[in-house]
Formats: C-alpha cells, structure tokens, sequence
C-alpha cells in the first residue's frame, strides 16, 4: 500500500498525522503501520476519508 497521497493530503491541509490519529480515533499503531506502507483494515481507511472529507483513492494507491 502507498500511502503518499495521504500525507500530501495532510500537508495541504496544515494538519499533522497526530492530528489525523485524534480526529479518526485512530491509534499509534495504525498510523505507524501506514508510515511503513502496511495494510490496515478499511474500517480504518474509512474513518479517514469521513474526517478528512474526501474518498479512499484520494488517500490510497495500491502498488
């Protein structure tokens, strides 16, 4: 998984991945694991693009 899109998207938005982690509920955990390009659940994915108003192909690319 590349999560590229993700961080530039968090760029744009003048927020940090603690940011993301609060408003989605997320934990360490699964934002380290996306930081090293793992998968996680969409349940995940889907938390993000709600809080972050936008759809999973603008925050997710598969390689």
């Amino acid at each position: 998984m590349n999560y590229n899109k993700l961080w530039k998207l968090l760029i744009d938005k003048k927020l940090r991945k603690k940011d993301l982690r609060e408003m989605a509920g997320l934990s360490t955990n699964v934002i380290a694991k996306m930081g090293k390009g793992g998968d996680v659940s969409t349940q995940v994915l889907r938390k993000i693009c709600e809080v972050l108003e936008c759809k999973i192909d603008d925050i997710v690319e598969l390689d």
